[in-house]
């Protein structure tokens, strides 16, 4: 169960707060943006370097034998997403290029309270690591917005993962784990914006997804509330190993009424 959940919008993602959360499965946690107030962590910008390897990533993506499994396709050659925040595109994680920067987020008190994986870029590194060498079940990914990173997701197998042992899982459930990376993009809707958006590439690119789900913490009520806004129902509490959590779900069936 990855991370939990950032306050998001409320920002519940964290509200857009921003920070993040994750959950039970890989660390235990809960990720709720919640910073307002925090110092912002993060204002890139972009180098001709930078670009070019963005550029490199999302035209080699397909490539990458990293994905080439059956379980989460690639997310970084998923189409981007057009929002009222600008264009928003999903760029798989690469170490030598993103360690130093999803680090620095970590960093943030209003993350660090959710994701536990503050200290040195070693911690974070060893939070990526599991993931970018297992199977494709957890991919860890940047979220780029108007070309810029300002956030990090975790697409995860739900039913793979061991938040399935906490509620009914379904083939192919497949959960969302985020944190905003910096002040300037939090506490103004666009967390709940985002969230919108990854659901809708995840249903729109994965055909066998029934359903996008998380789990925030249930006292992390802006993060629960951003939810709710993307177009997530509230679904059941569940007590995970280290956090009473909100069972929030997406359905494929609902999307375009909620």
């Amino acid at each position: 169960m990855p991370p939990a959940e950032p306050s998001a919008e409320s920002d519940a993602v964290p509200a857009d707060h921003g920070s993040a959360e994750r959950s039970g499965s890989q660390r235990s946690g809960s990720r709720a943006d919640g910073g307002a107030g925090v110092e912002d962590t993060l204002d890139l910008e972009l180098t001709e370097e930078l670009l070019a390897l963005i550029a490199e990533e999302r035209s080699a993506g397909a490539a990458r034998a990293r994905v080439t499994h059956d379980l989460l396709g690639d997310p970084g050659a998923w189409p981007p997403a057009t929002t009222a925040a600008g264009e928003f595109a999903l760029l798989p994680v690469r170490p030598e290029r993103d360690l130093a920067v999803v680090s620095r987020w970590m960093n943030d008190p209003a993350v660090a309270a959710f994701w536990e994986l503050a200290g040195p870029e070693s911690v974070t590194a060893d939070h990526l690591r599991p993931q970018l060498e297992g199977d494709g079940r957890s991919i860890p990914c940047l979220g780029v917005l108007d070309g810029t990173p300002m956030s990090y997701w975790e697409i995860y197998r739900a039913d793979l993962d061991p938040l399935a042992r906490h509620y009914p899982a379904r083939p192919h459930d497949t959960g969302v784990h985020l944190l905003i990376g910096g002040v300037n993009n939090r506490g103004r809707g666009v967390g709940t914006t985002l969230l919108r958006a990854v659901a809708d590439l995840v249903l729109d690119n994965l055909p066998r997804c029934g359903r996008v789900v998380a789990e925030p913490d249930l006292r992390n009520t802006p993060s629960v509330s951003a939810f709710l806004s993307a177009g997530f129902r509230f679904s059941a509490e569940v007590d995970l190993p280290d956090k009473r959590a909100a069972l929030m779900i997406r359905d494929r069936t609902y999307r375009a009424q909620l």
